[in-house]
């Protein structure tokens, strides 16, 4: 079996593939946009049907990243930053980059069984979503109605605040 670390970042994604004693095969960095991810899932589509893809645990940069894979019906788990840094202390090369930071992400899939496993974001996110944007909405509008009738009681002190 075949397992891809991914190493995501802001503006690119590094995907390295290795093999089940986590050996390099191949390398890919794509740009984290919907293209780009079409890229990555045509380029891990090469390795075959029983693919593990391995992502680094950093949810605000690889979550859109995530859903296209899992709709696309690959495993994806989650690698904790701590458990790629054992793999990239027993690497050949002693430096960081993102194809190493890839790499080891794949090296710790491998050597820990039990990763947490991705799925896809339901209804519940959503609603977080909304509950967030309508608390920092309300926040919004107290400041602006305090600061409004701060300046009225500015104006006249008979109209101050309540």
């Amino acid at each position: 079996m075949t397992v891809i670390g991914v190493d995501g970042h802001k503006r690119t994604h590094t995907l390295v593939a290795v093999d089940e004693l986590g050996r390099f095969q191949d390398e890919l960095t794509v740009p984290a946009t919907a293209a780009g991810h079409g890229r990555a899932l045509l380029w891990i589509g090469r390795y075959g049907p029983q693919v593990l893809v391995a992502v680094e645990d950093c949810r605000h940069l690889t979550r859109r990243f995530e859903a296209d894979l899992l709709t696309a019906g690959h495993q994806v788990v989650r690698v904790h930053t701590r458990l790629m840094a054992g793999a990239r202390r027993s690497a050949r090369e002693r430096s960081k980059s993102d194809p190493i930071d890839a790499e080891a992400v794949a090296r710790a899939a491998l050597r820990e069984p039990d990763l947490p496993r991705a799925a896809l974001d339901g209804p519940a996110r959503e609603v977080k979503l909304l509950a967030d944007y309508r608390s920092q909405l309300v926040q919004q509008r107290t400041k602006v109605t305090n600061r409004l009738l701060w300046f009225l009681h500015e104006l006249d002190p008979e109209l101050g605040p309540v």
